[in-house]
């Protein structure tokens, strides 16, 4: 199993959430391989991404700025196996030997990328998996990526002043004395990048007002 440098070598598509994890596993594999385009999946209406709830129009602009093409579709729960395959034998087509992914703890047994990549004849890469959480943060962060929080669980030891806040060695410190997983690896909280060496030019935007919706908070951000 060589999921951890699946990547080296390759052309590949990465699985892409817009968050710190799906960059930095994309920056990783870039060292070593060939992007060939992001995958990203929507909700059903395609007004939002599956994975973070972002707009579409700024994962474009971050595709825009990373410089790769998107591959996206909409999906129900009910279909998103199927419809991800389908994305999945586009890239093929287009030359893609591997899918990366950001995951850090998936199983070695029962991985269901590894499950759908095998479907399509194609290798799974996974540049972050096994690695320490705090590892991963203080890298991301020191190679220079600014991230944002805009999702956070606020039954998991999540408050709603965290929404809008940068990533940062302290900030990563404060949310270890919470308590917090610095990857929010437990559901606790999500990102989104908005620069970093990856990027051409920096994701400007404009914090829109907070959205609840039971346990969650939600910070809306819209392209300036």
């Amino acid at each position: 199993m060589n999921w951890k440098n699946g990547a080296e070598g390759k052309r590949f598509i990465a699985s892409f959430s817009g968050g710190k994890d799906s960059v930095l596993a994309l920056y990783k594999a870039m060292q070593v391989g060939e992007a060939l385009g992001l995958l990203v999946m929507l909700e059903e209406e395609g007004k939002r991404s599956r994975s973070h709830g972002m707009p579409p129009v700024l994962i474009h602009a971050q595709a825009q700025a990373i410089g790769l093409p998107v591959y996206t579709a909409a999906s129900s729960w009910e279909n998103y196996e199927e419809v991800f395959i389908g994305l999945l034998e586009q890239a093929k087509q287009q030359g893609a030997e591997v899918l990366v992914t950001g995951d850090l703890d998936m199983p070695a047994h029962g991985c269901w990328h590894d499950a759908v990549t095998k479907k399509v004849d194609l290798q799974l890469g996974m540049p972050l998996w096994e690695m320490d959480h705090l590892e991963a943060v203080e890298e991301f962060i020191a190679l220079g990526f600014t991230t944002m929080l805009v999702t956070v669980n606020l039954a998991l030891g999540m408050r709603e002043e965290d929404l809008g806040r940068i990533l940062t060695y302290d900030y990563v410190k404060e949310l270890e004395a919470r308590g917090i997983d610095p990857c929010g690896e437990g559901g606790e909280f999500h990102t989104t990048v908005l620069d970093g060496p990856l990027f051409k030019q920096t994701i400007s935007v404009r914090q829109g007002e907070i959205v609840r919706d039971g346990d969650y908070a939600f910070l809306p951000l819209e392209l300036i």
